[in-house]
């Protein structure tokens, strides 16, 4: 299997077939990816093996946010200014559930954080943010880094470093 992500395109990506077994994830990228892609409400970019490319093995979108200072860890408070904090918003991660269980949620995460570290040389973004949807995805992010904001149950966040 030769994996490959890319920016998806309505018309060599087919989604009807994606199911990840969570509703809401699957009706976002069946029936609301494309049109927020064409607004530029966020980019979705899909994980898609080579020898089949146009099936959907799993995606995450990505759009530029903010975060209220608040939520950082007090430590992290005091090197910054009192305004919103820049960041990458990763508003959705799926994997269809063919394929669940092979490191493909930990691929596209890499990737949607590498992303943001390449951004990042042209506009600032401190941290990526998520909003996990249950346990199990609190626990994924937290598995990789991320820091569960202070008022906030669901919304965590990755701090991406200093880049200079």
């Amino acid at each position: 299997m030769a994996l490959r992500i890319e920016k998806m395109e309505s018309a060599r990506h087919p989604r009807a077939d994606f199911h990840s077994g969570v509703p809401a994830m699957d009706r976002f990228l069946k029936e609301l990816a494309s049109q927020h892609q064409r607004r530029n409400v966020s980019t979705t970019y899909v994980l898609v093996d080579s020898t089949a490319p146009r099936a959907i093995v799993g995606y995450y979108s990505i759009s530029f946010g903010s975060m209220r200072l608040t939520d950082l860890s007090t430590e992290e408070q005091k090197k910054l200014p009192m305004h919103p904090v820049p960041a990458a918003r990763l508003g959705r991660l799926a994997v269809d559930d063919a394929q669940r269980g092979r490191g493909y949620g930990e691929l596209l995460l890499q990737n949607a954080i590498k992303r943001c570290l390449a951004a990042r040389e042209d506009i600032a973004c401190y941290a990526l943010v998520v909003d996990a949807k249950d346990d199990a995805a609190a626990r994924f992010y937290a598995k990789y880094g991320f820091e569960s904001c202070a008022d906030e149950n669901s919304q965590w966040y990755l701090p991406l470093g200093n880049s200079r």
